[in-house]
C-alpha cells in the first residue's frame, strides 16, 4: 500500500508541476528577475532585409486572401521579400501565386513533405533574415518591425510571434477550447522568454536569422518545433512578441482537430531524438531545464501519471479507510465525468461551457497517447492529410 501512496501523490506532483507548478515558478521568478535587469532597447536601429517564407500545399482556397495580407505588411518594400513554395499542389496554388509579381514562387510536382519544401526553399534566400509562417494563417500590418526590434540584441536568434484563434460568428464549437488552450500558451511563452528563451515556436509566425537554419533529415514531421530549437542548440535564445500575431480559423469539427492534434503530437515524439542535445544540463543548463519541465515532461510522462493516479487512487481508497484518497477519487471522477460531457457536447456540435476546459485538458492528453501509437508504429509520414478549417469572413 505504501508504494501504492507514493505513485499517487508523484503522479499528482507531476501533473500539478507541469500544467501549474512550472508556470507559478517562472512567474515569481521573472518578477524577482526584472528588479536586477535593465529594460531593453525596443527601438529599431536600422531596418534589416526580411524575407517572409509560405508554405502552401493546395491553399487555393486561402491563398489570394494570404497574398493580400502579405503585401499589406507594413514594411520598406525594398528591404522585404516574399516567397511561396507550393511543392506538390495540385491545384491551382501555383498559378494563383504567378499572378502577383511582388510575391516569388517556388513549384515542383513532387510532394516530399513541407519540411522539404522549406529546406529547398532556403537555399534561394539571400536576407538576413527569414519569417515563417502558414498559408492559412493573417498576419497583423506591424508584425514584422515588432519582430525585429528583438534582434537588437546579438544573442536572440529567432523570435516568436503569437497566435490567435479567431472568434467570430462562424466560429465552430472547437474553437472556444482552442483559444482558451492558445490563451494559456502565450502565458507560458512569455514566462519561457521572461527566464530564458521561448522552448520552440509554432509556424504561424516565427522568425529566425537565416545563417541559423540548419538542414536536417527530410522526414522532419514538426518542422517548425525543431527549426526553431535547432537556434537554442546552437547557443542563442528565442524571444517572444505577443504584437506579432497570426490569426487563424479553428478546427472545423471536433474530428479534424484529433487529426491535427494527433499528427502533432507524433512529431512531437519524433523530436525527441533531434533534440537530445537539450539534454545536456552541463552545456544548456536553463534551456535543459526549460526543454524538460515545459516539452518532455507533458509529453512522456503526463500522460501516463493520469492513469496512474486514477488507478492508485482506486486501489488506496479500496484498502484503506481515509477520506482525504475518497475526496481525491471523487474530484478525479467529477473531473472525468465533466469532461466526457464536454467531450459529447462538442461531438454533437454544442458548445461544452463549464465542461470546455476539463474536456480539452482530457482531449489533449488522449490525442498525445494516440500520436505516440502512430509514431511508434511508424504510421505518422511528412505526407500527412490537411486538417479542415472554419472558413473566415
Amino acid at each position: 500500500m505504501i508504494i501504492t501512496e507514493i505513485i499517487f501523490w508523484v503522479s499528482i506532483s507531476l501533473l500539478f508541476y507541469c500544467y501549474i507548478g512550472y508556470g507559478v515558478i517562472l512567474f515569481l521568478l521573472n518578477n524577482i528577475r526584472v528588479l536586477f535587469i535593465k529594460p531593453r532597447n525596443y527601438s529599431l536601429k536600422e531596418i534589416p532585409s526580411v524575407t517572409i517564407l509560405v508554405s502552401a500545399y493546395n491553399e487555393e482556397t486561402i491563398l489570394e486572401r494570404k497574398i493580400h495580407n502579405t503585401l499589406a505588411i507594413d514594411y520598406p518594400a525594398d528591404k522585404l521579400n516574399i516567397l511561396f513554395v507550393t511543392d506538390g499542389s495540385d491545384d491551382a496554388s501555383a498559378e494563383i501565386v504567378e499572378k502577383y509579381p511582388a510575391a516569388g514562387l517556388l513549384h515542383q510536382p513532387e510532394r516530399r513533405g513541407k519540411y522539404s519544401a522549406i529546406k529547398r526553399a532556403m537555399q534561394h534566400i539571400k536576407t538576413s533574415f527569414v519569417v515563417f509562417s502558414d498559408a492559412n494563417s493573417m498576419l497583423n500590418p506591424e508584425c514584422l518591425k515588432k519582430m525585429m526590434v528583438h534582434y537588437n540584441d546579438e544573442k536572440v536568434g529567432a523570435v516568436a510571434g503569437e497566435k490567435k484563434i479567431l472568434r467570430n460568428k462562424f466560429e465552430s464549437v472547437v474553437g472556444e477550447a482552442e483559444g482558451l488552450y492558445w490563451q494559456y500558451e502565450s502565458f507560458l511563452k512569455r514566462m519561457d522568454a521572461g527566464l530564458y528563451t521561448v522552448v520552440g515556436a509554432a509556424g504561424e509566425l516565427f522568425s529566425m536569422r537565416t545563417e541559423l537554419f540548419k538542414e536536417l533529415d527530410e522526414d522532419i514531421i514538426l518542422d517548425d518545433f525543431v527549426i526553431s530549437m535547432q537556434v537554442c542548440l546552437q547557443g542563442y535564445r528565442i524571444e517572444y512578441e505577443p504584437d506579432a500575431f497570426a490569426t487563424e480559423s479553428p478546427s472545423a469539427s471536433l474530428y479534424e482537430e484529433e487529426k491535427r492534434k494527433t499528427r502533432i503530437s507524433a512529431g512531437a515524439y519524433q523530436s525527441i531524438r533531434y533534440l537530445k542535445q537539450c539534454l545536456n544540463f552541463f552545456k544548456h543548463p536553463l534551456l535543459t531545464f526549460q526543454y524538460i519541465s515545459r516539452r518532455l515532461l507533458r509529453w512522456v510522462l503526463c500522460p501516463a501519471a493520469l492513469l496512474f493516479l486514477l488507478v492508485s487512487n482506486i486501489i488506496i481508497v479500496s484498502g484503506v479507510n481515509a477520506d482525504l484518497y475518497r475526496g481525491f477519487l471523487l474530484v478525479q471522477c467529477l473531473f472525468y465525468a465533466s469532461a466526457l460531457s464536454g467531450w459529447l457536447l462538442v461531438a454533437s456540435g454544442r458548445r461544452a461551457g463549464l465542461f470546455t476546459v476539463p474536456f480539452y485538458f482530457t482531449f489533449m492528453n488522449y490525442c498525445l497517447v494516440k500520436g505516440f501509437i502512430r509514431f511508434v508504429k511508424g504510421r505518422q509520414t511528412v505526407l500527412w492529410d490537411k486538417s479542415l478549417r472554419q472558413a473566415m469572413e
